[in-house]
């Protein structure tokens, strides 16, 4: 189980949002990080229909719950790996 779980943090530290809002579109040229992704965000996704299918939408869904259970700060070493935080608000 341990073993899963850090793979999933792996694979969440490389994952990045590949539409929408957070997107490349608007945060050139992969996206918003997963673990960036605000919480009210991920909840839209939560309460209106649910996360996209597959491994992104798994993905997502951890990031969510682990948002919502207040552990945003296993992410802090992520963050600190690739310079800190994603500026979200003031556009790019």
């Amino acid at each position: 189980m341990l073993s899963r779980m850090a793979a999933e943090l792996k694979e969440i530290e490389r994952g990045r949002m590949p539409f929408g809002k957070f997107g490349p579109e608007n945060f050139p040229p992969e996206g918003v990080p997963l673990f960036d992704l605000p919480a009210e965000y991920l909840g839209w996704f939560a309460e209106r229909g649910g996360f996209p299918k597959g491994r992104l939408g798994h993905l997502m869904r951890v990031v969510y719950q682990m948002k919502v259970d207040g552990l945003d700060g296993v992410f802090d070493g992520m963050r600190a790996r690739r310079g800190g935080r994603t500026r979200l608000r003031g556009g790019v």
